[in-house]
């Protein structure tokens, strides 16, 4: 062996140290099944789990002791789950749950109380935008939602009821890339987590907490499952954020009723809030994942670094295409020289500006429903991060519960084609495009 190859082999990294991102997509959270051998982690189809005496059924129930009870709270192959994607984002812990509306509400529910409020950005997926603005003031909190374009605008909005700052990395419907760092700064600066959405561009585009966030919230429904079979969502904790640092955050670090008095703060220290969303907020919310979600979701998490790297590289010919297209007015795609948030995508996602986008296509909201309509190979539905193509017109779906104004605000007017470009030939997802395009503007 040569010195070169011998200096070459004694710089490779352990990956026993630090496996790489590929690695513990496939590895972590589910090594051999120590009972069969199985390599795949199993199905655990059971509701409940025997105890081994009356001490350890206590013990369980009290907290001072981690395992299974029941499915609700904890299942074997959900715990992988939660393991994968807390070192995946190099999270504290995780907690999988439902859905990624059930993974916000767990969030929430954690730190917040009636009379609470939280600063929001308005270019958020419609449904979270009623979820915020509508279903939380049922539980006595009031969201304030800013243009996030401009990070200045969460600081003048915060009010001392606030306890929260919440964003997407990269706002569905598509092409909004928010600026993490600075948004945390001002977070922090007001003593309260920031909380990021990281659904659209998965951990192998953007990982929030490298960036300040505090929680990070997944629909795992998305591209960490990625084929269109599987709900689910997690809430991801950081572990970093000091919920002592004022009076605030009394649900965590003051005495727990249900839990003997239990200080879940003092006791867990930074696996609080993982520990507050299943041992208080799964059982009395109940949003379960299933144990054959969790499997799914296992498995398609598997691929993620393989299917992001053709995502990103097809959504990318598609937007050049629609760009240079006479037929189309705009297109709001990161990943093009002429985006305004072009800048913040090569900072907080170097690797490609994800898969979701919108244009806009000329004719207005006649012309986008036309074109929906006719496409062949894309399928018109409500979904993101599939592996097939998808498209659907906002307006019309997702924001249309929303005022004209709010849809707009949120980039999701009348004339707004939102795509989620999938892993099929490039060229036919272009063709299937082209000749939509011609449908709509006859």
């Amino acid at each position: 062996m040569n010195e070169d190859s011998k200096k070459t082999r004694q710089q490779r990294p352990d990956w026993r140290v630090a496996p790489g991102f590929e690695t513990r997509a496939v590895h972590a959270g589910a090594p051999p099944d120590p009972t069969t051998g199985a390599r795949t982690m199993p199905i655990y189809h059971t509701t409940a789990y025997v105890f081994d005496s009356v001490d350890h059924a206590a013990s369980l129930f009290d907290l001072s002791t981690f395992g299974y009870i029941y499915s609700r709270l904890t299942n074997p192959t959900v715990a992988a789950l939660e393991e994968r994607i807390a070192s995946l984002e190099g999270g504290r812990g995780a907690t999988a749950c439902a859905s990624g509306h059930a993974a916000q509400l767990l969030a929430f529910f954690s730190f917040m109380e009636p009379g609470d409020a939280f600063v929001a950005s308005r270019k958020l997926y419609g449904g979270s935008i009623t979820q915020f603005g509508k279903s939380f003031k049922k539980f006595g909190w009031e969201v304030i939602f800013v243009d996030p374009d401009k990070p200045a605008n969460f600081q003048a909005a915060l009010t001392p009821k606030c306890k929260a700052i919440f964003i997407e990395s990269l706002a569905n419907p598509g092409g909004v890339v928010t600026d993490i760092e600075a948004i945390a700064k001002i977070a922090h600066d007001a003593r309260i987590p920031l909380i990021v959405d990281n659904s659209l561009a998965s951990p192998w585009l953007c990982r929030p907490f490298e960036w300040g966030a505090d929680i990070v919230i997944h629909s795992t429904t998305k591209f960490l499952g990625g084929h269109g079979n599987s709900m689910g969502g997690a809430v991801v904790d950081s572990g970093k954020f000091d919920w002592a640092q004022s009076d605030k955050f009394r649900s965590l670090t003051g005495p727990e009723p249900a839990y003997h008095g239990l200080h879940f703060y003092e006791t867990f220290g930074d696996m609080a809030l993982t520990m507050y969303t299943k041992a208080v907020g799964l059982r009395d919310l109940g949003p379960a994942l299933s144990p054959m979600n969790a499997f799914l979701t296992l498995t398609g998490i598997e691929t993620l670094a393989l299917r992001m790297e053709r995502h990103c590289a097809n959504a990318q010919k598609v937007a050049e295409f629609l760009e240079a297209d006479p037929r189309v007015g705009w297109v709001s795609y990161a990943g093009l020289p002429s985006s305004p948030y072009r800048a913040l995508a090569q900072k907080y996602m170097p690797r490609g500006a994800g898969a979701v986008f919108t244009f806009g296509v000329k004719g207005g909201f006649e012309a986008g429903i036309k074109l929906v309509e006719a496409c062949e190979l894309l399928s018109h539905l409500a979904n993101l991060g599939d592996t097939r193509s998808l498209i659907l017109h906002p307006a019309s779906t997702t924001h249309r519960q929303l005022t004209e104004a709010q849809r707009i605000a949120a980039g999701a007017g009348p004339d707004v084609i939102r795509l989620s470009v999938g892993l099929e030939t490039v060229d036919d997802i272009i063709g299937d495009l082209d000749q939509a395009l011609r449908a709509a503007e006859a």
